[in-house]
Order: structure tokens, then C-alpha cells, then sequence
């Protein structure tokens, strides 16, 4: 799935994303280190694959969390 960097923290390696149709999802460092990049500027396009969590593992987060998507892997798009 394809997204676009919104956010990055260098130091605790996380941000957000945001979907084709708006929705900011929120990444972890797990998810930012599994991708091998070492820094991410807002606007680039990213490569992001997700996972569905389980209702009520959800947690805070906005909309995508509402929906259960979380990030485990963020890393540079390639044409």
C-alpha cells in the first residue's frame, strides 16, 4: 500500500503517515527500523504494509486505529 509521510520524530524513530484518502495512521520505530530507512521527510512517498489488529487492541490513535490497521513496515517508494 502506498502512503505519505506526514510526520517523523528522529529520536524516537516514529510519525504518521497519511492513506491516498486522508487518514492519518501513526508508525512505531519497529515499523520505521523494519523498513531500513534512516530518515523520512514529510511529503515523500512511502511503501507501507500493514496488519490488521484485533478489535479492542486497537488502542488511541484516530480513525485508522478505529479501523485496526497497524503499520510494520514503512520504507521508500520505487518506481
Amino acid at each position: 500500500m502506498q502512503a505519505t509521510a506526514y510526520t517523523y520524530d528522529p529520536e524516537s524513530r516514529s510519525g504518521q503517515v497519511l492513506l491516498d484518502d486522508g487518514t492519518p495512521v501513526p508508525f512505531d520505530a519497529a515499523a520505521f527500523d523494519a523498513g531500513g530507512l534512516r530518515l523520512l521527510r514529510p511529503g515523500q512517498r512511502v511503501r507501507i504494509e500493514t496488519e490488521t489488529e484485533a478489535e479492542g487492541d486497537a488502542g488511541a490513535g484516530g480513525a485508522a486505529r478505529d479501523a485496526g490497521l497497524r503499520i510494520t513496515l514503512v520504507t521508500l517508494q520505487t518506481f
